[in-house]
Order: C-alpha cells, then structure tokens, then sequence
C-alpha cells in the first residue's frame, strides 16, 4: 500500500484491495501500548494508520481502499462515512441492523463492533482501511482493549447468523463500496 501509494501520479487508477492476514495485532500511529493486555504468541506491529489497537485474522475481510481524495472529490470524513455506510448497507442486505457511532469509528451491530476502520492519507491518497469481521475466532480480541476501549465487544457475521464465506462477502461488499465511494 505504502509503495503503490509512494508511486502514484496523477493518473494512477484508484484500486480496491480485498484480502485477508495471518493473526496480528496492530497498533496505529497514536496507539498506546497499555491497550495490548496479553498479546501471547500473536505478533504485534506498529503501523501508519490512524487509530488505536485492534487484531486482524483469518476469516477477516480486510479493504484497502487506495483512492486519490482530491480526483474523487472526498475528505477524509467522507471517506471513512462511505466505508462504515458500505457495510452498514451490506449487513441491511443481510438484513441486520447495524450502525455508525460519532464517537468511535466503525460499525456495530447491538452494541458489538463488526466493522473498524483505520486511514493514512499521504500525497492525498488513502490506505488501509476496513476490517469486517466475517467468520473468524474472535478471542484475540479478549487480550487487548479494541481500539482503546477496555468494555468493548466485538462480534462477526457468523455470530448473526450469516452463513457466506469471505469472498461471498467481499463480492456483496464491493458494490456497495463502489456505490458509496461515488465509482
């Protein structure tokens, strides 16, 4: 992400990347470590993204939407609005509600995050970006406080009944990104 933004031009197409980690915690830019309560044999890595601490997994759908803002006419908050309404809108197909918080980034569905979200803009390009919890072991979650927040639940789409595999999820999520993105 970093070099595919580093060696963007102008015209350098905007992509969306889908796609899955082996287990890691990872720490934003402004990430306190006390957040990470008992990391195990999971490594844990500090990257450039905004935001706290948070784990990602196998059966996790990771987005990475590397757009030009500026050329897409978005800020920041529209972009992270556009992600966070993707999946609010995927798990409404789904037909679970689920919603945004103005006081912490993300999706939640009755009171559990699903959904995180993470940017770096640099050169007015975005990267990193979404993670959906789609079908995965959720413990890891247990040794930390997720981003930041030492009473937060996390859940995944198994948990609700959804029964797709990640890339069914990835192919429904990715028109509703491309709707919200304004592609």
């Amino acid at each position: 992400m970093q070099e595919f933004t580093n060696s963007r031009g102008d015209e350098t197409p905007d992509e969306i990347w889908f796609t899955e980690h082996p287990p890691v915690f990872t720490l934003g830019l402004n990430a306190s470590r006390e957040h990470v309560l008992a990391p195990g044999d999971i490594p844990v890595i500090q990257i450039d993204r905004g935001g706290q601490v948070t784990y990602h997994g196998p059966g996790q759908l990771m987005v990475y939407p590397l757009v030009d803002l500026r050329r897409a006419g978005l800020g920041v908050r529209d972009l992270v609005t556009a992600l966070e309404q993707s999946v609010i809108d995927l798990a409404a197909q789904y037909d679970i509600v689920a919603a945004s918080r103005a006081d912490a980034p993300g999706v939640y569905v009755q009171g559990k995050k699903i959904g995180s979200v993470g940017l770096r803009v640099r050169r007015n390009s975005s990267y990193h970006g979404l993670a959906l919890n789609v079908d995965m072991d959720l413990e890891p979650f247990t040794r930390i406080n997720p981003c930041g927040f030492d009473d937060l639940e996390v859940t995944d789409l198994a948990a609700l009944g959804v029964t797709k595999d990640l890339s069914e999820v990835a192919r429904d999520l990715e028109p509703q990104l491309l709707r919200h993105l304004g592609f």
